[in-house]
């Protein structure tokens, strides 16, 4: 079981996943945990204090998130490395869709609070690109984290339904790459 700070921000995520930045409120929090009205404000007197500690936490899951998917190593080739981008882009969408439209909307809200974890994924693919040979790469990191961003926005919105084929995303990163 979480500690109540974590179990509080996890709610907070949810909350924000599901009802957006304005439906953030310590109630909401409260009712979301499942605990007595007031338990939120205890820990976070302010929304701000709130907010903050929501997006620690969202970097904390997400670290977690990328050392699961660095699990099998940095990838060696062009194909690995869209095979593993391609199965990161759907697992956010699927499996860890709530933190990602949590992301969505605290990026909207408060794009400062992401920039700092898109550039350094677009600088880390940069070097990967670099190592590889692959020619423009800094220009191909950034075309291809676009897409995965787009991607991931539509697999969350307008093709919610949809399974996504993670072959075809990796042939598509592949093409951006070629």
């Amino acid at each position: 079981m979480p500690d109540r700070r974590t179990q509080l921000l996890d709610a907070a995520l949810a909350v924000v996943a599901d009802k957006g930045m304005k439906g953030l409120t310590h109630r909401a929090v409260d009712a979301a945990a499942e605990l007595a009205e007031g338990t939120t404000s205890n820990y976070y007197r302010s929304r701000a204090t709130l907010v903050d500690a929501v997006l620690d936490r969202l970097l904390e899951l997400d670290a977690g998130l990328l050392r699961q998917q660095g699990a099998a190593g940095p990838p060696r080739t062009v194909d690995e490395l869209a095979g593993q981008l391609a199965a990161t882009v759907v697992a956010l969408a699927r499996q860890h869709g709530g933190i990602s439209r949590a992301r969505m909307a605290f990026s909207l809200d408060r794009p400062e609070a992401v920039t700092a974890g898109h550039r350094l994924l677009v600088g880390n693919l940069e070097l990967a690109l670099t190592a590889m040979g692959v020619a423009d790469a800094a220009a191909r990191a950034r075309d291809v984290a676009d897409y995965g961003d787009g991607l991931l926005l539509h697999l969350l919105t307008v093709r919610r339904d949809e399974q996504p084929d993670v072959a075809a995303v990796a042939a598509t990163i592949r093409r951006l790459l070629a």
